[in-house]
């Protein structure tokens, strides 16, 4: 989570798409050391889409894990003190 937030904190400064020594760079700012794999896999994962609309699908996929965690939560007929 802590690359895709420096990824996030530099595309919200205005670079459209940054580098794996960009993120680097932020999180060495703030004292955390980033594992070389996970940062290129990161950047490769990334490379050539749109962050806004990843972010828009992500919230549209949580909202509908979040209605239908609602329609599994039903009343069973029995509380916890019957």
């Amino acid at each position: 989570m802590k690359y895709l937030a420096a990824y996030l904190l530099l595309v919200a400064g205005g670079k459209t798409e940054p580098t794996a020594a960009d993120v680097k760079a932020v999180m060495a700012s703030v004292g955390v050391e980033a594992e070389e794999e996970r940062l290129t896999s990161l950047i490769a994962a990334l490379k050539g889409k749109n962050t806004d609309e990843l972010v828009t699908e992500g919230l549209e996929k949580m909202s509908s894990k979040e209605e239908e965690k609602e329609e599994s939560d039903d009343d069973m007929g029995f509380g916890l003190f019957d």
